[in-house]
């Protein structure tokens, strides 16, 4: 495995504080999912059930597409297709180009991280708002998600504080976390109000009724979606579910799963354009159809982009997003961007213990940690295998594969508590980075346990 992911991870240990603020702050919200699970009796039985919801999606995606066209298309909506990311830009850009927007409100979407959206409506002259208040701090930034529902948890109010002092012109020194909120809505108004066209994501669609639902706390979907008559909800074809009884089985599980709470602020759905106005549905395949095809894979297509993964991973609270390759972080990130590009996201398959903890708090029961595992297999075959670790496993293969040869290395172990540090600590010894090894014990346990437990 490739030593990129922990290279990555030095300039966001280089502050030790707000690490250790990062990682606390993540296994809080793991707990309070945890507390509120055990609540719900049936818990494990609606992560069952979600799962083959998921699981019968993706079997019938080709149905779903078609029954959500049919229904949205006869609620007087517009329904378009983009199979990629360069189709998805180019079909936005099409419809506020023909009604010559110049400015839009975006509430959060990852698929148009995934996309790059904002950077080429931006080098079409068209301005994109973030509006919810995560992502408007990052854009002010000129910085992206570290974390795919808690997007600006690596930054601390302070920061935010200075930031809208310098963009805003918030008051100077005002850190107050409810103050800064207000200083952004504040903000936000007035681009609510002279923005020409609003748009949001989609947290899952429904065939059944042809609408899609989206799921926030601070409800700036609805005020973009509301203000506009010019309105686009975009998402990727695996939101697709049946109907509104699975809907009600997602929406007990994700709020609980992503924050620990009992339900998201606001559960929208969007359905109908405005009297005089136009709503557009864009489905985008990116790809995924291609993850379908991997049967080891393709149940990565059930995540319903909560977090809890996330939340829980020990390697992802102690390294934070950035230290990814991949646009969306943690456990399902490295099963994502390894789906995308193995060659380019490789690193990220060693920023795992293999704990399997991700996996136990899925919602949806993705084995995650498990495909991390079958990835790490693939490295060698796909020509990415660090090349200093195979030579190790390499040269440890005839020591494990001989008992004599093994227990003679057990014997000579304690030789190495008195070797010069620098045939210890080398490029050959990425452990030794940041750390001290044991010492080695005079006695090993086998020999320990010959003289303690005769016969």
């Amino acid at each position: 495995m490739s030593t990129q992911h922990a290279k990555a991870t030095k300039t966001f240990l280089a502050d030790k504080k707000n690490a250790k603020w990062h990682d606390e702050t993540l296994w809080l919200v793991r707990q309070k999912r945890d507390n509120l699970s055990k609540h719900i009796p049936e818990w494990e039985k609606l992560r069952e059930t979600a799962r083959d919801i998921k699981m019968y999606s993706t079997s019938h995606m080709e149905e779903l597409i078609e029954e959500f066209e049919k229904n949205a298309t006869a609620n007087g909506c517009i329904v378009h297709y983009a199979k990629d990311a360069e189709e998805y830009r180019k079909v936005i850009y099409d419809i506020l180009s023909s009604h010559g927007v110049k400015k839009m409100v975006k509430s959060k979407s990852m698929l148009s991280e995934e996309c790059e959206l904002n950077n080429y409506l931006f080098s079409k002259g068209i301005d994109v708002v973030e509006s919810d208040l995560g992502e408007r701090i990052l854009q002010l930034m000129h910085a992206h998600p570290s974390h795919i529902v808690l997007p600006a948890i690596h930054i601390k109010r302070e920061a935010v504080g200075k930031l809208f002092e310098e963009k805003l012109g918030s008051e100077k020194g005002n850190f107050d976390p409810t103050y800064l909120t207000h200083q952004a809505r504040k903000s936000l108004r007035e681009d609510f109000l002279s923005a020409d066209a609003a748009m949001t994501g989609g947290n899952f669609a429904v065939a059944e009724t042809g609408e899609v639902v989206v799921c926030t706390n601070e409800g700036n979907a609805d005020m973009g979606m509301s203000c506009q008559n010019l309105n686009i909800t975009a998402f990727g074809i695996d939101k697709l579910i049946p109907n509104l009884d699975s809907l009600a089985v997602f929406t007990r599980l994700l709020a609980r799963s992503a924050t620990g709470q009992p339900s998201t602020t606001y559960t929208s759905h969007f359905g109908k354009p405005h009297q005089g106005g136009e709503q557009h549905f864009i489905l985008v395949d990116n790809g995924r159809t291609d993850i379908l095809e991997q049967k080891e894979h393709r149940k990565v297509l059930n995540c319903i982009r909560c977090g809890a993964c996330m939340n829980t991973c020990p390697v992802y609270r102690r390294s934070g997003g950035y230290s990814y390759s991949y646009f969306i972080p943690g456990p399902i990130g490295i099963n994502l961007g390894m789906l995308k590009d193995p060659n380019k996201h490789s690193g990220n398959v060693s920023a795992c213990s293999l704990c399997l903890s991700c996996s136990n708090v899925c919602p949806v029961m993705i084995d995650l940690g498990e495909q991390i595992y079958v990835w790490r297999q693939k490295l060698d075959k796909l020509g990415q295998a660090n090349k200093e670790k195979k030579l190790m496993v390499n040269a440890m293969t005839p020591v494990f594969n001989s008992p004599f040869m093994f227990n003679t290395a057990i014997k000579m172990a304690p030789v190495v508590n008195h070797l010069p540090r620098p045939l210890i600590y080398n490029g050959l010894n990425a452990w030794g980075e940041g750390r001290e090894l044991p010492k080695f014990t005079k006695q090993s346990f086998n020999s320990w346990w010959k003289e303690h437990h005769k016969k």
